[in-house]
């Protein structure tokens, strides 16, 4: 899912897949704003057939808290 999620990232804000790392800040190391952040997830909330709820998307600070999250919806 990490890479799927990097992919995403990579392609929503016009940088370099290898760029994204697990650790990386989505607002502060990755230059993402609300915007990109909610463009983001309503493309992996169609994607997977899901919905995230607001309290989730407030803990996402990095892309592996992102990657953790929809990993554990698919167990």
């Amino acid at each position: 899912m990490l890479d799927k999620v990097r992919e995403m990232l990579a392609s929503q804000l016009k940088m370099d897949i290898d760029q994204i790392k697990p650790e990386s800040s989505i607002k502060d190391d990755l230059g993402a704003d609300s915007v990109d952040i909610l463009q983001i997830l309503m493309t992996m909330e169609e994607e997977n057939g899901i919905v995230i709820p607001d309290e989730e998307l407030a803990t996402f600070v990095t892309v592996g808290d992102i990657a953790k999250y929809l990993d554990s919806l698919q167990k």
